[in-house]
């Protein structure tokens, strides 16, 4: 099933059926608990403005996850996988826009299309095996980054440089993870006002999503809602030549197989 959350023209909320919906369409709504099962209401509502498809009660990021991606930023793979968090005060909905931050440093923002992985129930201490079990489903993602407040103006963490407004992209739907058995052979795109900008494969991850669950569950509670963006492919603006930076006016997609397409616009800082 493909879920979508929206709101409709009168600011009701509602969880729908996705079929590729579109502000204005009429969207099959459905009732009860998303993480317990949600049914069809035999209702409809008109789609006013899409949501993201859960609000995460955590975010769980993963950095230098793909190998060619690693070989573009000059370091060596991880032995183990490089984790970081996103506050949820940066989540951004479908179509709402990425807000570039007043204090970044000159031109600095980019881009990161990733597999957002949902969990849909309390996961500990769970195997490789056993991992995909624990998933709801998954969404696009944009892991939005300031990079020199991540590297140089952050005091050795990435939080602060990856934590701004708007910095999480999520949506527009999340796709059931019976849907995707396989998370690890799907395409992963970035279009930057129509230019491709990234175009892999989930195959290149260095640590899969499985190995990822199990790996963050150790003694940690993963709680129902826990959003684990993945990593991202090669072609991030920072290591092209010139480098490429988000700037007002641009629009930038997060393409993923079998999951979809989120896009968002970028403005200037308020």
């Amino acid at each position: 099933m493909r879920i979508v959350r929206f709101l409709d023209a009168e600011g009701q909320e509602h969880y729908g059926m996705d079929d590729d919906s579109k502000v204005g369409d009429s969207v099959s709504t459905l009732q009860g608990d998303i993480f317990s099962g949600l049914e069809l209401t035999g209702k409809s509502a008109t789609l006013a403005k899409l949501l993201t498809p859960i609000i995460p009660c955590n975010i769980y990021c993963i950095g230098l996850n793909y190998s060619e991606h690693a070989a573009e930023s000059g370091m060596e793979e991880p032995e183990r996988p490089i984790v970081f968090a996103k506050p949820t005060s940066s989540l951004c909905h479908p179509n709402d826009p990425i807000r570039l931050p007043a204090c970044q440093i000159d031109e600095e923002v980019d881009y990161e299309c990733e597999l957002a992985a949902i969990i849909g129930r309390e996961a500990r201490d769970v195997s490789v095996k056993n991992a995909l079990d624990y998933v709801l489903g998954y969404a696009c993602a944009n892991d939005v980054s300031a990079r020199k407040w991540q590297l140089n103006a952050g005091g050795g963490q990435w939080i602060r440089g990856k934590g701004f407004d708007t910095f999480c992209p999520l949506g527009p739907s999340l796709v059931t993870n019976d849907e995707i058995p396989d998370p690890q052979g799907l395409s992963i795109k970035t279009h930057l006002n129509g230019r491709t900008m990234q175009d892999h494969t989930t195959g290149d991850m260095i640590f899969s999503v499985a190995e990822i669950i199990s790996f963050l569950s150790q003694d940690t509670t993963l709680l129902p809602g826990t959003a684990i963006l993945t990593g991202t492919p090669q072609g991030v603006g920072f290591a092209r030549k010139p480098p490429v930076w988000l700037r007002p006016g641009d629009e930038i997609t997060i393409e993923i197989e079998n999951v979809g397409s989120l896009t968002n616009p970028v403005i200037a800082p308020n």
